[in-house]
């Protein structure tokens, strides 16, 4: 069974390059709420426009489907290595699979087709705003994209193993990088490379409907609000190796803790 130590030490760990520094502080920290337990170590999640909760259950090889009112259905098994998970206009649920480099479309009944093979240990995936979809493609450093007709190309690289993306209004990213720190591609061209608040990036990355974008800190217990100038703030605390995030339709974030299988609630003021 694939574990926390297993994954950190399948980790390329790559020399850290020069790091524009970051302001780190603290605000009121945000109180995570317990919801639901009994996870088999959680990667992607996403929310359909039902309000129904998709979560990535690496070690059980499952996507699991949680209803508004806590009920908890399997949606897809028999995954190997489920990481990333997204969910598009038409409420089609995507999965990236860690251990055969393929993703998967799901049908809203379930339906599976693999749409997207030959890829370098995918992690977090998601969407740009244009509807293409984007891969942190782990192994090469690269985050990609794939357009309706899945044709692929490189939209970052030069990365530290990165495992999380998401595509900021100025058209710009913000990438999550596992191997250390996170890479902030700025719509005007800049790049910064902050998060040193942060032990090891994971692939919980979320973006709100106004644009704040938060990051988990996988080696550690925290959750932090990343801004475009490489500011870092700590949102909330006290969590086991939290891996998976998303944001909910009612605009609250939602948390999966590696270390106890948990699913935590963390309002947005």
């Amino acid at each position: 069974m694939f574990t926390r130590r297993t994954m950190l030490s399948q980790l390329t760990l790559i020399a850290a390059s020069a790091m524009i520094p970051g302001i780190v502080s603290k605000a009121a920290a945000a109180e995570a709420t317990r919801l639901w337990t009994g996870f088999s170590s959680v990667v992607g999640m996403a929310f359909d426009t039902d309000g129904h909760l998709f979560a990535a259950e690496w070690g059980a090889g499952r996507i699991s489907r949680v209803a508004p009112d806590g009920s908890r259905t399997t949606f897809a098994e028999g995954l190997s290595g489920p990481s990333g998970l997204a969910i598009d206009r038409d409420g089609a649920v995507y999965v990236a699979t860690y251990s055969s480099d393929e993703i998967y479309r799901f049908s809203a009944s379930g339906d599976r087709e693999t749409i997207i093979t030959g890829l370098a240990t995918p992690a977090g995936i998601g969407f740009d705003r244009e509807g293409q979809l984007l891969v942190a493609n782990r192994r090469t450093n690269e985050i990609l994209a794939f357009d309706e007709d899945r044709n692929r190309s490189v939209v970052v690289s030069g990365l530290r193993t990165p495992v999380g993306v998401v595509h900021r209004p100025d058209g710009g990213f913000i990438v999550s990088n596992i191997g250390g720190g996170i890479t902030i591609l700025r719509g005007d061209g800049q790049r910064i490379e902050t998060g040193e608040a942060l032990r090891t990036p994971g692939p919980g990355i979320a973006q709100t409907q106004d644009g704040r974008v938060f990051v988990v800190d996988y080696g550690g217990t925290a959750i932090h609000e990343i801004f475009d100038d490489g500011r870092t703030v700590l949102l909330t605390d006290g969590l086991s190796s939290p891996v998976g995030l998303t944001v909910s339709p009612s605009g609250d974030l939602f948390s999966a803790d590696w270390g106890n299988g948990a699913i935590y609630r963390i309002p947005l003021g």
